[in-house]
């Protein structure tokens, strides 16, 4: 039984967070025209991902439910599609592991006959001038019946107690598998939520340059009018008006669809409406030294303990592959019933115990050590690959962690002279001291910088998740992370 491998969740987290970006982001982009991403890093193409679906929960309620992070969590944990089926990896490793088990436990079985048969004597090559009296061809017919009970018992196989050792640390690195599924649903519940509640602020933002666009275009008109300006400033605020009256209408749809995507992750009742109630403001995360984060990695990952047992496993399978070529010891016995009749019958019983010892397999041990030897060196290779993988994703989740804090500051300030530019411009424009394209340029201003403000935020929480990830700690971690704490 297979780990949940490194690169199948590479695959899928990079698949997961494309489906979950891919359209809300680029809508919004193309929208704002601020094309500027606070530099994420999961937005490579992918195939389907089974952690983007779940098993619905439940049926749909006339109430709007009340969802915060902790209750998507807690619901995704329960119901999301990829830890469900590795759920079910899981029990096929029990499964594999009471197999191997199978082998050196005592086996024990009944069986009951009845027989009526006719014997033919000639096909013994019984003739009668061997007993110089007549023999007939044929004798019968004849019945007796049996009732016995078989034990087997394998006394010493070690081939089949390293097969059974070696189950026993895949089923292992199965258990470690499940609960790194768990990491990764709360990573892909995590990114949903702050998605989706990026795309609610996207919303009020919009709304908010509506309104500013609205008011433009009413005083573009009054003025126009009176004759007091052409009517080039009121087409120009027209145009828009109706731009950001556009913008707001693809918000609303992206978050729309963005609340469809979380409730497939988590599970929600099919066509049950529910609001966001948290908002996740920023808050500076206080880091530790690298080192100590690279020490929970290695400690507390779930990818890497199970790439240690299945190293281990490979390991055992050498060894019994290797073992394929030592004696085995074995013990059976019977003990029943046999008779004519069930009123006409003798009890009897038997014991044997042999040695069975391989002399020449027709190269079939030396097949096997070949098969073990190559997959122990894919499971070395492949831990050796996760080290590095970790060390390189603590260490990305730092950079994104600290540049996205720089780009939230950066970000704030740039709303903040937006705004006080677009305040200036409408007083000139008011004064008469120039036209209103000053002003729509300094509205579109505006609207960058706080196109550029959530995106950001989402980047600096997004990486906060991320590396509560990259150290294995994304499950009891993130909320704690996500609220400032290391």
């Amino acid at each position: 039984m297979l780990p949940f491998s490194t690169n199948m969740r590479r695959k899928l987290f990079i698949t997961l967070c494309l489906q979950l970006l891919a359209a809300p982001l680029l809508s919004s982009q193309v929208s704002s025209g601020s094309a500027t991403s606070p530099g994420s890093s999961i937005s490579l193409p992918g195939s389907q991902s089974p952690f983007t679906g779940s098993a619905p929960e439940g049926k749909a309620s006339s109430e709007i439910l009340q969802l915060n992070f902790k209750d998507a969590i807690d619901r995704g944990l329960r119901n999301n599609l990829g830890l469900l089926i590795a759920g079910d990896d899981t029990i096929t490793a029990r499964g594999e592991r009471w197999k191997e088990l199978s082998n050196l436990l005592p086996n024990l079985e009944a069986k009951a006959q009845e027989n009526v048969q006719t014997q033919s004597l000639t096909a013994l090559g019984l003739k009668p001038s061997v007993f110089h009296a007549p023999v007939p061809r044929v004798i019968g017919p004849f019945n007796y019946f049996d009732v016995r009970a078989y034990l087997s018992q394998s006394l010493f196989d070690f081939k089949s107690i390293e097969k059974e050792r070696a189950a026993t640390q895949s089923l292992k690195a199965a258990n470690y598998s499940y609960k790194d599924a768990r990491e990764f649903v709360v990573l892909a519940v995590g990114n949903a939520y702050l998605l989706a509640v990026a795309e609610a602020a996207r919303i009020q933002t919009t709304e908010a340059q509506v309104n500013s666009a609205e008011a433009l275009y009413n005083k573009a008109v009054d003025l126009e009018k009176a004759g007091l300006t052409p009517a080039i400033d009121m087409l120009r605020a027209q145009v828009e008006f109706q731009t950001r009256r556009q913008q707001l209408i693809v918000a609303r749809n992206d978050f729309a669809k963005q609340k469809l995507s979380l409730a497939r992750i988590i599970g929600l009742p099919l066509g049950q409406e529910f609001v966001l109630t948290e908002k996740t403001p920023y808050q500076a995360l206080t880091t530790i030294p690298l080192e100590q984060y690279l020490e929970r990695a290695y400690a507390g990952r779930a990818d890497y303990q199970a790439a240690l047992a299945q190293v281990r496993s490979a390991e055992l399978s050498r060894r019994g592959a290797s073992a394929g070529r030592y004696p085995s010891l074995n013990l059976g016995a019977n003990f029943g019933d046999i008779g004519v009749n069930p009123a006409n019958s003798n009890g009897t019983w038997q014991v044997n115990g042999g040695i069975n010892i391989p002399i020449f397999a027709g190269g079939k041990v030396h097949s096997d050590v070949l098969e073990a030897e190559a997959a122990l060196k894919q499971a070395r290779s492949r831990l050796g690959d996760l080290r590095g993988r970790i060390d390189y994703e603590v260490r990305t989740a730092l950079l994104d962690l600290n540049a996205a804090a720089e780009q939230v500051e950066v970000a704030r300030s740039s709303v903040e002279l937006a705004e006080q530019t677009f305040a200036q411009s409408q007083d000139r424009f008011g004064a008469g001291v120039t036209d209103n394209l000053e002003v729509v340029q300094a509205q579109e201003s505006v609207a960058s910088a706080h196109e550029s403000y959530i995106q950001s935020l989402y980047a600096h929480n997004l990486a906060k998740v991320e590396l509560a990830h990259a150290i294995g700690d994304a499950e009891q971690g993130v909320r704690r992370y996500l609220e400032g704490d290391h």
